[in-house]
């Protein structure tokens, strides 16, 4: 049955080639009944398209490619199983690969999706990517590219994102708010965009409370967490000072998981000694001791959206030159890591 053509579809509902083609595509210059006719049949019949002959006529692979830091992320997966929805969708291949946050591997990993010929591609850069030129070359010759969370400002395409900054300033302002007032932030490389915009919130909430900024608060992990070590010397460097900080604000899951596991082993109480907080994505931050308080960005809901930009971008008729920036809210989830027991 999946070898039935559409010629015996459009003999069987006596209708022309072209008109069972269109209907099957949603072309709105075929009536809702005809389409509804059509698609019943086609399902009755088990009709599967011919992927491989629609590729050849189109110039097309069906194929989109994504490059994210690090798979094992729990909130790369959840953006994965979004972009995955959307290509089982729409009939299209979703290929996958990862840059381990080296821009070494980044670039290779580009190459590598780009000599597969695929469509386009979906794109969150490592936390030391050092250029985009190849990505820019593509997408101006006519293969689009679309960015998700980690975003360059370095050429103009669809950019999702989740609000960083709105996301930072309100877990800063919790923390303000159940009287921390040494509140250090552990974060990411300080060229990646969510760490700017994190940063940015952080800022913000501390002068709207009249709390000086100090730049001895603020540590970076280049490699995003991936290295304990880069933590291990963060979490150091904040103890050591002579007003050690009373709260952490971490950007990321792994930085995260690192932090909480080296104040366990140094046997500092969270949150009677530090309190901490971060963006996470973990499926469980419940089962953390003491349960975690997080910021949860919609990391399901972005992998969507980036995906319908990008698959839009690729069906386009004519040259796109208008994109857009969305900017998706995120969720403040308040749990015992930073509530101060009276």
């Amino acid at each position: 049955m999946s070898a039935t053509k559409l010629k015996d579809i459009a003999s069987a509902l006596g209708l022309s080639y072209s008109t069972v083609s269109r209907a099957l595509k949603d072309n709105y210059r075929i009536s809702e009944e005809t389409r509804n006719r059509v698609k019943a049949y086609a399902d009755k019949i088990k009709y599967k398209p011919n992927l491989a002959a629609q590729s050849l006529r189109n110039n097309r692979t069906r194929s989109i490619g994504v490059l994210v830091s690090n798979i094992s992320n729990s909130f790369f997966s959840e953006v994965l199983d979004g972009i995955e929805s959307i290509g089982y969708e729409k009939n299209y291949q979703v290929m996958i690969t990862q840059s381990l946050e080296s821009p070494e591997n980044e670039l290779k990993q580009m190459e590598n999706l780009i000599s597969r010929s695929v469509d386009g591609l979906l794109v969150s850069l490592c936390s030391t990517s050092n250029s985009v030129e190849l990505l820019k070359e593509t997408h101006l010759s006519g293969t689009p590219v679309v960015f998700f969370d980690r975003i360059s400002a370095l050429f103009e395409t669809h950019k999702v994102v989740a609000d960083n900054c709105g996301g930072s300033y309100n877990l800063t302002k919790h923390l303000l708010e159940n009287g921390y007032k040494k509140i250090a932030h552990i974060t990411s490389s300080p060229e990646l965009s969510i760490a700017i915009e994190r940063l940015e919130g952080y800022k913000k909430a501390l002068a709207e409370y009249n709390v000086p900024f100090d730049e001895e608060l603020v540590k970076h992990c280049l490699h995003g967490g991936m290295l304990i070590e880069e933590t291990e010397k963060a979490v150091d460097e904040l103890l050591k000072l002579e007003k050690s900080p009373d709260a952490i604000m971490t950007a990321s899951d792994r930085i995260t998981i690192n932090t909480i596991t080296i104040l366990h082993n140094k046997n500092i109480a969270i949150p009677e000694k530090i309190a901490v907080a971060g963006f996470s994505n973990f499926s469980a931050p419940q089962i953390i001791a003491p349960p975690l308080t997080t910021i949860r960005q919609p990391a399901f809901e972005m992998g969507k959206m980036a995906a319908e930009l990008l698959i839009r971008l690729i069906e386009s008729k004519k040259p796109v030159d208008a994109f857009e920036k969305i900017i998706l809210e995120t969720e403040l989830v308040v749990r015992k890591s930073t509530i101060r027991k009276r």
